[in-house]
Order: structure tokens, then sequence, then C-alpha cells
């Protein structure tokens, strides 16, 4: 008999933590999810999965885990689990409009507002997280992190400035734009090499002043002005210190490109600025980024798009770009297609994930692609985007397989609260 031993390594380990939980007193708060199959996106589909939930969080996961008598059970082995889904690059609930504008500092969390159809529709389809985008093109502004739930904005929003946003296009005006806020950060920090050193040539005058006036046996004055003991740099221009983060790695940058020279006229406007950054790309018939799937794949990119079939320019043949591009080595980040109703499709979002499978994309790569990856352009991985110990509880309860049309959300947990639909029979 053959033993699958990562398996069984799998349950020990699982039922290790399960037997240091057993030895203290069992909890209220502590809630055991017995479903028929978990999908956890970082280690792969758990059939007869059991996942413990305490204060909001994955405190284990495995297969068929013995659970503590007097742990509160939710017993559905006829359903599927998925981590909550994110939509990383969305307008949803939000209805400012704006042209082409560059206003790096301004952020999404100005618009939101609590309440209201978009969120619940949004819970409805098992949508557990939003980056939400400044409106306008150009640099609009920082995107912000939400939850479709909570009785305020504060109370919805996870993370303010998760990356900004930048709409490039093969032209002068979009390469200067970029290369002048660049420039200016080079001012900025030119300046503060200047004060410092002045800071630094004052504090030692004032080191020497002090040893002479206690040599002489001198007292300070009262009203002398003191050099600070720790420089402190001004604060940058508002609409620099957004490129400023940039080029500190302390922000990221999402550009939206239609076309495959766009890719290239953004590395161009870069130069030798190295930031860490997404693509976004509406899918199109004539869009080529599968002409850049090897520069895109050999700089891991996650590149962020909707699940649509698209035709060969001038031809009839179909692509599966998001397939192509995840094959070249691309990280794919889903976000619902707007082609069917003139906006967000909610509700054909997973059917549509499940026909790239169909037309070839990898199963594992399109369910992170929803999950994971989306939840990393937000920074909110180490969080979000799969079923892992001591991440957040963020569930969706699916009557079956979720990239089959058939299947249909029964219900959502974002904390471990039950937020959309019953999962008690």
């Amino acid at each position: 008999m053959v033993l699958d031993m990562t398996k069984l390594e799998r349950r020990a380990g699982a039922l290790a933590g399960l037997l240091l939980l057993a030895a203290a007193p069992a909890r209220a708060e502590l809630l055991a999810i017995r479903v028929g199959k978990a999908e956890t996106i970082a280690n792969g589909t758990i059939e007869h999965a059991v996942i413990l939930v305490e204060n909001g969080k994955i405190v284990q996961i495995g297969e068929d885990l013995p659970i503590e008598r007097g742990i509160r059970v939710v017993d559905r082995p006829d359903l599927v689990v998925t981590p909550g889904l994110v939509d990383c690059f969305s307008r949803l609930g939000l209805d400012s409009h704006a042209g082409n504008q560059f206003e790096p500092q301004a952020k999404a969390s100005d618009e939101l507002w609590a309440g209201g159809d978009p969120w619940r529709e949004a819970l409805k389809f098992g949508v557990t997280t939003i980056g939400l985008y400044p409106p306008g093109g150009g640099v609009p502004g920082q995107a912000t992190a939400i939850q479709p739930y909570g009785d305020t904005a504060e109370d919805m929003i996870l993370s303010d400035g998760c990356y900004l946003t930048i709409f490039m296009q093969t032209s002068s005006q979009s390469k200067k734009q970029l290369a002048d806020a660049f420039e200016k950060v080079d001012k900025y920090e030119e300046k503060v090499a200047k004060d410092k050193e002045k800071w630094e040539k004052a504090l030692e005058k004032q080191k020497k002043d002090d040893k002479k006036k206690k040599d002489d046996k001198e007292t300070e004055k009262d009203d002398e002005e003191r050099v600070p003991e720790v420089f402190v740099p001004a604060d940058p221009d508002p609409k620099v210190a957004p490129f400023l983060a940039l080029r500190n790695k302390t922000l990221k940058a999402l550009f939206s490109i239609e076309k495959a020279s766009d890719y290239l006229h953004t590395l161009d406007a870069l130069g030798k600025e190295d930031i860490d950054f997404f693509v976004r790309a509406p899918l199109r018939d004539d869009i080529d980024l599968f002409e850049i799937a090897k520069q895109l794949g050999e700089r891991k990119l996650t590149v962020v798009l909707e699940p649509e079939i698209t035709l060969q320019p001038n031809s009839r043949r179909e692509r599966n770009i998001p397939a192509e591009l995840a094959t070249a080595g691309a990280k794919i980040a889903f976000t619902p297609s707007a082609s069917r109703r003139g906006g967000e499709d909610l509700e054909h979002w997973m059917v549509d994930v499940g026909r790239m499978v169909a037309y070839g994309m990898d199963r594992q790569a399109a369910l992170a692609a929803v999950t994971l990856e989306p939840a990393r352009v937000l920074g909110l991985d180490g969080r979000l985007g799969s079923l892992e110990k001591d991440k957040d509880a963020n569930m969706v309860f699916w009557t079956g397989d979720p990239l089959e049309p058939t299947s249909r959300v029964q219900a959502v947990m974002i904390g471990g609260e039950l937020v959309h639909g019953e999962v008690q029979r």
C-alpha cells in the first residue's frame, strides 16, 4: 500500500494543534466548521475539512480533525468553503466623476459612505473585500481597501492608501507627468540633505559652545534657542509625498494600461526608478498583451484583468490572455467584468472565472486570482485571501464547486461573523 505522506503529515500536525487546544477548557467563542471541501488557496484543496475559528481568526484547519466536546459546531458536509472574494480595482458604491487630473494625495475613502444596496449586493455574491480607487484619469489618487459591512465608513475601512492609481498612455504628456513627479522628489531629497548638513554643523557648534561654557562655568540662558538633538526633515508637498513613498517602497503603484506599448512606455518613463508596481488592463478584442507575456512573466508581475476571452486582433481567433500570462509566470488578479451591464458584474463573476478554467487556465491560479492575488495588490495578503492559521475568518460557503455555473453562495462570513445567508440547517 502506498501512503500519501504529505496528507498524513498535514493531518498529524493539525491533530497536534487540536490536542493543545483540548488541554485547555472549552471556550464559548471557539467555533468549529465542518464542510465537505475547503479550497484553501495556499495549501490546495482539503476534503472533509474542519476549520476552527476564534476571535475572528482561523486557529486551525485540516482534514477530518477531531472536535473537542463543548465547542460549537457548524456541520455542513454538503457545502464548499473558499476565502472571501477580493475585488482590488473597483468603483462600486462611488459616484463621483473627474477628468484627467494629478491628485496623488487624494484617497478613495473621501467618497465612502456606509449602508446601501451596493454593499449588500457584494456580500450576496461572496465579495468580502473591495479595493476602491478615486475617480478620473491621469493620477487620480490612492486606493482604499474596505469590507462591505459596517455601520460607519470607519468600520468598513481596512487600509487606506493601498496603491497609487496611475493611468498610463503612450504619450509624451503621460511620460512627462511621471518624470516631473520624481524630479520633485529629487529636489525635496536634495533640500532635506542640505537641511541635515546645516543641522549637523549647528549641533556640533552647540556642543562645542556648551563645553566651553562648562569649562568657563557659565550658565545657559533660559531664552537661548537650542538646536534639537534629533533631525526632523520638513514635510514634503502633499503631491510629492506619494511619489516619495513609491521611491521608499512604502507605497506601490498600479499602472492602468490599454495596450502592450503602454507598458513599455511606462518602463521607459520610470527609467532608473526602482518601485514596486502592478499592471491593470481592460480586456478588449484588440488588446495585444500577449505580445509582452514574457516580459510580464519574467518580472513575476501581478496583472489585474477581467475574466474575458478575447479575439486575436484582426482575426476571429479566440485567446485566453489571463491563462497565457499565468503560464508565462505572471500573477493574475481578476476583477468583475464590466462589459455586460455597463457596471461591475458581481453576479456572473465566478461563472466568468470558471469559463477561464474551461478555456485552459489553471484552476488553482484562477481561484487565487479572486482571493490571494488581489489581496496582495491591496497589501492585505498577510490577513486575507487564503484559509490559513492566523488569517481572518473571511469565508464563503458555496452549494457546490465555486467555478460551476449552478453553484450559489449559501452564506458569507467576515471576521468569524455571519454577515449574509445561513449555515445552520
